[in-house]
């Protein structure tokens, strides 16, 4: 299972509009878990209903 990725604190922003900024790059690391655990969970389902007795 992938692990979710972990929220910077709000002291990690500076406020001044970097490009980008540790938001962006959250946010950008979140649709990648999202899409990984997605995929993990599809995989899990096929593997689970292949076990014999299902």
């Amino acid at each position: 299972m992938p692990e979710a990725p972990e929220a910077p604190s709000d002291d990690m922003c500076c406020g001044s509009g970097c490009d980008p900024c540790v938001w962006d790059t959250y946010n950008a690391a979140v649709q990648l878990y999202r899409r990984q655990l997605a995929d993990w969970q599809a995989r899990e389902a096929t593997r689970q209903a292949a076990k014999p007795g299902n």
